[in-house]
Order: C-alpha cells, then sequence, then structure tokens
C-alpha cells in the first residue's frame, strides 16, 4: 500500500507560505525527531533554497526518540549549507526558548527595532508546531490537538520589538516518493486516518521495532520477539491484552491500534525510526531498483 496525502487546503497554503518566504529572514523547519528525513517536506527546502533563506532545523519530540540517533541527524544536518540544527521537546519551555537566539544566529544584520527579526515556522502537520508556537508566545495563541492539520491559516505573532514571527499551516506535498516515508509519517500520526490502513501501519511498525528495538517491545509486552514476524507479534499484543472479537478470535485491529499508540505516547521507550545510515541505505536501493526499471523500458536498438 502506498500513502499518499495531500489535503485541498494544502494548495492554498503552499501558495501562501511561498508568498510569506520573500519576506522572512529564517526558516524554522519543524520536524519529527523519531524521522527528521522523513518528516522533512521537501517544499520547505525548494522554497527557502530559491529564496536564499537560512534554516534552523527543530528536531521536536526528541523526548521521545533514540537520543544516540537524534546527536547523528544532529550531525548530518549541520553538516548542510544554510542548516543549522537542535534537538528539542516543545513541552519544554526551557529548550525552546533557545530558539530565536539561534535564529538571530543565521541572520545576524536583522537585530534592532528598525529591522526586527523575521522568522516562520514551517513542517509537516502534527509535529508540535503550534506547541511550539504557544511555548515561543508565552500564552496560548495556536489550537493544539493530536489529529493533524488543526492549524488552517498563517499567524503572525510580535515576539519583542526585535523578533516576529508566523506560524504556518501543516504542509504536506503533493507525492510522497518513498513508500517507507509513507510508512513512518502514518506511523506517527502525521497522516490522516482516512488514508491509511492502520493495520498494515502497524505491520510496519512492528517488524521495525523487531529489527531495531526487539528489547523493548519484549519489556512493553511481556513476550520474546525473536521467532516472531511482524504479524505474529500483534497477534501476541492481542493475546496480552485479551483483545478479541465476538466469537473469540484475536482483535488484529484493536491490537493494531494499541501498538501504534504505545509508540505514539511514548510508552515503548525512546524510539527513532530512521538513522542517518538507513537513510542513506533507503536511498541507494531506490536508486538502483529505479535504474534496474529505466534499463527494462529502454527500448531494444534496432538491428543494423
Amino acid at each position: 500500500m502506498a500513502i499518499q496525502w495531500f489535503p485541498g487546503h494544502m494548495v492554498s497554503a503552499r501558495r501562501k507560505a511561498a508568498e510569506t518566504m520573500a519576506n522572512i529572514d529564517v526558516v524554522i523547519e519543524v520536524v519529527d525527531a523519531r524521522l527528521p528525513a522523513a518528516s522533512a517536506n521537501p517544499l520547505v527546502a525548494d522554497l527557502r533554497r530559491h529564496r536564499q533563506r537560512p534554516c534552523l532545523k527543530v528536531l521536536n519530540k526528541s523526548d521521545l526518540a533514540d537520543p544516540a540517533v537524534t546527536r547523528a541527524w544532529i550531525a548530518e544536518f549541520n553538516r548542510q549549507p544554510g542548516v543549522s540544527a537542535v534537538a528539542i521537546s516543545s513541552r519544554n519551555a526551557g529548550e525552546v526558548a533557545r530558539l530565536p537566539a539561534l535564529c538571530q544566529a543565521l541572520a545576524p544584520h536583522r537585530n534592532d527595532t528598525t529591522k526586527p527579526l523575521r522568522m516562520m515556522i514551517m513542517g509537516i502537520p502534527n509535529v508540535g508546531k503550534s506547541t511550539l508556537m504557544n511555548a515561543l508566545v508565552g500564552h496560548k495563541i495556536a489550537k493544539v490537538g493530536d489529529e493533524p492539520a488543526v492549524t488552517k491559516m498563517q499567524q503572525a505573532h510580535r515576539l519583542s520589538a526585535r523578533q516576529t514571527i508566523i506560524d504556518t499551516p501543516g504542509l504536506m506535498w503533493p507525492k510522497i516518493q518513498y513508500d517507507s516515508d509513507g510508512f513512518m509519517l502514518a506511523t506517527s500520526h502525521a497522516i490522516g486516518r482516512n488514508a491509511v490502513i492502520d493495520e498494515e501501519v502497524a505491520v510496519f511498525l512492528a517488524g521495525l521495532l523487531r529489527e531495531r528495538y526487539p528489547a523493548l517491545l519484549a519489556a512493553r509486552y511481556g513476550f520474546a520477539v525473536e521467532e516472531l514476524d511482524a504479524v505474529d507479534i500483534i497477534e501476541s499484543v492481542a493475546r496480552r491484552r485479551a483483545l478479541r472479537m465476538r466469537g473469540g478470535a484475536l482483535d488484529f485491529a484493536k491490537a493494531s491500534l494499541v501498538l501504534l499508540q504505545d509508540y505514539r505516547d511514548g510508552r515503548l521507550g525512546r524510539i527513532s525510526l530512521e538513522t542517518p545510515e538507513t537513510r542513506r541505505a533507503m536511498l541507494a536501493e531506490a536508486a538502483s531498483e529505479h535504474d534496474e526499471t529505466a534499463a527494462e523500458d529502454k527500448p531494444a536498438r534496432p538491428p543494423a
């Protein structure tokens, strides 16, 4: 199943973001620390590079991510031109308070009342932009929800006489290129539920956890996972939690939701769905498959 999700209101949000980009100094791109590359909207990179705007890459929800993997991602992003990266939890006011100064360092020429620093928050749905915005402003001005695409309009706010900030709606891109990215986004609840099948997303997550975090699975649910495949794991969750349908069969759908919600809420432990190394391996494999497909589709040379 390929996962795609691009609600109609995002077309106008994308257009408005492009217009606003011309009048800001620094882009604050918020990504999910558990999947920093998969949750980075390529449209954001295209827009800011077109306008030559520096980017503060904020790896939010770092309290839910594997800290060693997060450190590797910070180093990875800091090697990119025009990018500075930081890991935070938007629920931690002290960590959020660091962001304006980090943005200021990216645009030192904008630092007085006649030339205030102009920042814009961007990112995909449900990565914590609204919580971050509320923490920056110091009171609730952005609606927060557990469903993606809560914010629908841009909002501008003055942080001080020297700093202004614009919040933007969560923005997806028209086509998710890699299937694994779609599944990681769905796993982390960045995709509307009407666009996914929870059971398939849970099977993806169970397989990934079995490979990278088997001890956390075992600790949470109380069964060994070494001899189980992804489907077996979800069935074992159903068995352990006594999730059964009328007639006694295991309720695979409810067990899938249990696994997904435990991951989303951090009850499984600190988990990262991708690392710089797994990302590079996935991209290399995708490029190889593309080359093979292109070679197969190439018309044969006619005989001389």
